[in-house]
């Protein structure tokens, strides 16, 4: 039986559909980490889809077994039950998902890549007109407008202007710190490129505009709660205010930006965590999701 149908009306759901549901769903934005992982997964899921769909097309009479049977052959592993040699559609049936992984893992690694090297050689003018604050542990930039960001990744710096730590009171600039370096330890800068990747490879998908916007407002979520651990709320969302205006260069994380204002709506509203029965539901998707289309392509008994 050819899956190729039902996992081009998988790849639709997981592309269009799921994402619509999620920016319409209020949970993401109550446990920001979760709906973080749940972008990703779908991404995952949709990238494997995919692959596994243009196999079905470039063989449309094997079977998902027999395809992993002929790349395994075609890459000399278990030549003792060695079959025919590979015909044209054979090798499509090898290529074509193997282009589609390639190009997503390819894009993935080329914006983080990239972004290294933007941020190196922010660094490296950094050193040249910033100052260093062993007491802060930061580089102090001076700068008339109060602003905080990170450069995460090999050699992260949390930078600080001068205007902010004049105009902060020392409880609040703590708070914006405790938000940068909850972007510098939890890798942030991973998932976002994988985001960047994903919109790169498939641009016109829904998932991959929707998901590219939703993970950048997750993350600084997951920031604020990072700080919120140690500190008021009220103190965070006022130390947002005063640097709302403040932007970072490409390839960093600041704790203003243009989704301050949604988040300190978020810090100061009423705190209603996910239900428990919701949350292990979608920690159970965001597990089981990547696995769908593996299912989808070779169901149990077949």
């Amino acid at each position: 039986m050819n899956a190729a149908p039902a996992l081009l009306a998988y790849a639709a759901v997981v592309g269009v559909a799921a994402p619509r549901l999620m920016t319409h769903s209020a949970w993401p934005y109550r446990a920001p980490a979760l709906g973080a992982a749940v972008w990703l997964a779908l991404m995952v899921s949709f990238t494997l889809t995919v692959a596994l769909a243009a196999t079905q097309l470039a063989a449309p009479t094997e079977h998902l077994h027999a395809g992993l049977l002929g790349l395994l052959h075609a890459c000399g592993l278990g030549a003792e039950a060695a079959g025919p040699d590979p015909t044209t559609a054979d090798r499509l049936a090898v290529a074509m998902p193997l282009a589609v992984v390639t190009a997503v893992v390819g894009a993935f690694l080329f914006h983080l890549a990239r972004t290294g090297l933007i941020r190196a050689r922010h660094r490296d003018r950094l050193d040249k007109v910033g100052v260093r604050c062993d007491r802060l542990h930061v580089t102090v930039l001076p700068h008339a407008t109060p602003g905080a960001y990170c450069l995460p990744g090999f050699r992260s710096r949390i930078v600080v202007s001068d205007a902010a730590v004049r105009l902060l009171t020392e409880e609040q600039l703590d708070a914006v710190l405790a938000h940068e370096r909850a972007h510098v330890a939890g890798r942030h800068h991973l998932l976002l490129a994988a985001a960047d990747g994903f919109a790169t490879v498939f641009p016109r998908l829904p998932l991959a505009r929707l998901g590219r916007e939703q993970t950048a407002v997750l993350l600084e979520m997951i920031a604020d709660d990072g700080a919120l651990r140690r500190h008021p709320r009220e103190v965070l969302a006022t130390a947002m205010y005063e640097m709302a205006a403040g932007r970072a260069p490409e390839g960093a994380f600041t704790v203003g930006g243009s989704t301050a204002l949604l988040r300190m709506k978020r810090i100061l509203g009423p705190h209603r965590a996910p239900h428990p029965a919701l949350r292990g539901s979608m920690a159970s998707a965001a597990v089981a999701v990547p696995l769908l289309p593996l299912l989808v392509a070779c169901p149990p008994g077949l």
